[in-house]
């Protein structure tokens, strides 16, 4: 049995050229569900997001959605998860996703998904939490994402130990199979945030 209950994923709104992207997700939300590890997630029924999440359902699994008003006016939401959260703000949504989940998956994605990635990064760093991170590089997605910190190290801008403030997984089944022996993070006040 996993400590983890609650996973937030961060990932895109769009699918990707790679159809290992759209296969990832389905995999990852398959088997979400069957671990009984509940979703947390940006509450988008497009691109690789509504993929996680309707796999997840299917596999009789739950889905908490978090999405900020502005973007269910672009009819974006997803309709069918568990629970959707309508935020007033970005902030507010990463805010949410952070205090619902006890660890986080770094999935392909674009812009939204690095800020994401970067953001929870940070707040590791600056020891606002201590919950897990996983980036999986599925299909060589994340190597890029990787490689910046990597330089940013090697430049002098970041401490060695930046590194281990996230893990690296190379696949989806890699990924469920380390969320079985992940410890659930400790969260700091979210008003730190």
């Amino acid at each position: 049995m996993t400590a983890i209950h609650s996973l937030a994923v961060f990932c895109g709104s769009r699918v990707g050229v790679n159809p290992a992207y759209a296969e990832a997700g389905r995999v990852l939300g398959h088997g979400l569900g069957q671990a009984g590890v509940r979703l947390v997630y940006g509450g988008g029924r497009i691109g690789i997001m509504g993929i996680v999440a309707d796999a997840v359902l299917k596999a009789g699994g739950t889905v908490l959605g978090v999405i900020p008003e502005f973007l269910t006016k672009w009819e974006v939401a997803h309709e069918n998860v568990t629970q959707m959260v309508v935020t007033d703000s970005m902030h507010t949504r990463k805010r949410r996703l952070y205090e619902e989940s006890d660890a986080f998956l770094i999935m392909p994605g674009g812009l939204g998904t690095f800020d994401e990635a970067f953001e929870i990064i940070t707040w590791r760093q600056l020891r606002l939490h201590d919950k897990p991170i996983l980036l999986c590089n599925v299909a060589g997605w994340g190597a890029p994402l990787v490689a910046t910190i990597d330089h940013a190290i090697e430049q002098g801008f970041a401490d060695p130990g930046c590194r281990k403030l996230f893990e690296v997984i190379d696949s989806v089944p890699a990924a469920l199979d380390r969320l079985k022996t992940l410890p659930a993070g400790k969260g700091g006040p979210a008003e730190r945030l």
